[in-house]
């Protein structure tokens, strides 16, 4: 089962066949993705599910559905076992962006950790979990195909924000700050926390 957020409302990809109550059922084959969107803009459900038989094939089938975009992004921690996060649109989010050419995904998620924040000296530990995520740019949907990696850094010095890419502050936060600026984050970052 995959989740792909449009907002804060899921689009779930499963071969399980449920009984609706706050949620409407698709076959994956036979749905406009662009009216599975609508449905999930009202309030009238939490989220949407699109069916095929065989789970191994959903997602492949799902990302056909839209022009794909893949990014790459680091959950952070310094020596104080702090989380690196960026604020921008008014959300507290992890710093994330685009592929450039041909670089690697982690090579992508340590320059936009970098280019972001300020922050250098970055290892990755791991990989974590993709998200799924779509948005709209000129007036086009395009799902966000986010590849996240555990990072550390005993980087000292100041943090900087990005502010042509919309961010406006940067900052390290403990087990107490994450808890409060989950209140006011994404549902993908939410998942990675």
């Amino acid at each position: 089962m995959y989740k792909v957020f449009v907002g804060d409302k899921p689009i779930v990809l499963t071969n399980v066949v449920e009984e609706e109550t706050n949620f409407k059922n698709y076959y994956i084959g036979d749905v406009k993705i662009s009216k599975v969107i609508k449905k999930l803009n009202t309030k009238k459900i939490a989220e949407v599910r699109l069916i095929h038989k065989n789970p191994d094939k959903l997602l492949k089938k799902f990302l056909k559905l839209l022009p794909n975009v893949v990014a790459g992004g680091g959950k952070v921690y310094n020596d104080k076992n702090e989380i690196l996060f960026i604020y921008r649109n008014d959300k507290w989010d992890l710093p994330k962006g685009k592929t450039e050419g041909k670089e690697t995904i982690e090579t992508t998620a340590i320059r936009e950790v970098t280019e972001e924040t300020g922050v250098n000296g970055l290892e990755i530990i791991k990989p974590l979990q993709t998200t799924y995520h779509i948005f709209k740019r000129n007036r086009r949907y395009k799902i966000k195909i986010t590849y996240w990696f555990e990072m550390k850094s005993t980087f000292k010095g100041d943090l900087y924000a990005q502010e042509e890419e919309g961010i406006t502050k940067v900052a390290w936060l403990g087990p107490e700050q994450v808890k409060e600026a989950m209140e006011n984050s994404y549902a993908n970052i939410k998942l990675l926390i």
